[in-house]
């Protein structure tokens, strides 16, 4: 293929990975449905974001175009890496996970020393040169996923155990906490909560014994009363949780954010009242409405069609997800499909459930759709490896 893009694919005829004929292209071969939804939330969200912001002089210091341009930046950047990851490939990327891993808890560890700031209340970023921020736990969510399919699917891919067993479990259970204790201690517990998701999907996925499942889901319960008692949570966390139990209790303080959401989303109706023209977004009455609330914008403005569209085109990325992880015949491709479906489906449910007061607010962004480069830089390239898994599936699947 030109410019030395190919991948390879399993001959059984042969006995080894052949590689690609040109008519048998990578291109042909992309999941188009996934790379469209994906490519039209990432094209509404620079929509949603440039109307939320456009007249918020105190974030775009006079310029209107500041956060459209930044989002369409992140989106370009998203893109790059998911080709990326396509050329590398999944299977690469398995051998580089032990240094990717590494690399991951280092940098969650750096945002508990001085190199750590505190963004909109949540002191899980690390600041760089010329205004720049990362978010650590956002790419911690890919190596969690990579290095626990390396380590469930090792002995099962190359066929000596039908399922993994206790202690390789426990490993891939070890892998997965460190990362998450440290995360913990942000306290970036929305973050957790998506990486707890991600744990249980992996699971379930790679065939583990269920008393596993039922073990993780008791500890669970037992660590959530524990941080509430010990104080590990901050109190503008406690009081989330409060307002989340009792929606009446102290609306023009922590349950602000919430009533202000449901008003903007409620006086959409059915068409919205048009893009730009939204009287609670223009009035800036919601608060980062660019990032965790976005979704406020596309009810108030586009109705319910437009933040309908939105969860249709997030249900296409999950349905395509699922094609995928069944399509593979290799066990390895199908637990790293399983744990992005599972961080996809449980962040939209929770950004979305809480700009509806139906879930506590976490402070977690939309996927596609939020402004944000941690997070638009991690879900394209997690979108890269489902592309991957599609593209060099063995043609039997």
């Amino acid at each position: 293929m030109a410019g030395g893009f190919s991948v390879s694919r399993y001959a059984p005829e042969q006995g080894s990975w052949a590689k690609l004929t040109a008519r048998d292209s990578v291109a042909r071969r992309l999941d188009w449905p996934l790379l469209g939804a994906a490519l039209a939330l990432s094209f509404l969200g620079s929509l949603l974001v440039w109307s939320a912001t456009r007249n918020r002089d105190h974030l775009t210091q006079g310029d209107p175009y500041f956060f459209l341009f930044r989002h369409a930046m992140n989106t370009g950047i998203g893109l790059a890496l998911m080709i990326g990851t396509i050329w590398l490939g999944h299977r690469t990327l398995r051998g580089a996970v032990p240094i990717l891993y590494g690399i991951s808890v280092l940098l969650v560890m750096a945002v508990l020393t001085p190199l750590g700031t505190t963004i909109n209340g949540a002191h899980a970023w690390i600041k760089l040169p010329a205004g720049f921020s990362i978010q650590p736990s956002e790419f911690t969510k890919i190596t969690i996923i990579l290095g626990m399919a390396m380590l469930l699917a090792a002995r099962v891919d190359a066929g000596d155990q039908p399922h993994p067993d206790h202690r390789t479990v426990a490993k891939a259970l070890g892998l997965a906490v460190v990362p998450m204790a440290v995360v913990m201690l942000m306290p970036d517990l929305g973050s957790v909560m998506v990486m707890a998701v991600i744990v249980l999907g992996v699971l379930l996925a790679s065939g583990a014994s269920n008393r596993w499942v039922f073990g993780l889901l008791g500890a669970g319960t037992a660590g959530a009363v524990a941080v509430w008692q010990l104080g590990v949570l901050d109190d503008y966390q406690i009081a989330r949780f409060a307002a989340f139990a009792n929606p009446a209790l102290d609306p023009a303080g922590v349950g602000y954010n919430t009533n202000q959401a449901r008003i903007a989303i409620g006086s959409g109706g059915l068409t919205g009242t048009g893009l730009f023209n939204g009287s609670q977004t223009t009035g800036q009455f919601v608060p980062e409405q660019q990032t965790d609330f976005v979704f406020t914008v596309a009810g108030e403005e586009l109705g319910f069609l437009g933040a309908g569209l939105i969860i249709v085109l997030l249900g296409v990325v999950m349905w395509r997800a699922c094609r995928i992880a069944h399509g593979t015949t290799e066990l390895y491709g199908t637990v790293v499909a399983s744990g992005i479906i599972a961080w996809f489906a449980f962040q939209s449910f929770e950004n979305i459930g809480m700009t509806l007061g139906i879930m506590p607010v976490a402070g977690l962004p939309l996927p596609f759709v939020s402004y944000g480069g941690s997070s638009m830089f991690a879900v394209w390239v997690a979108v890269g490896l489902l592309q991957s898994i599609k593209v060099q599936r063995p043609m039997s699947a």
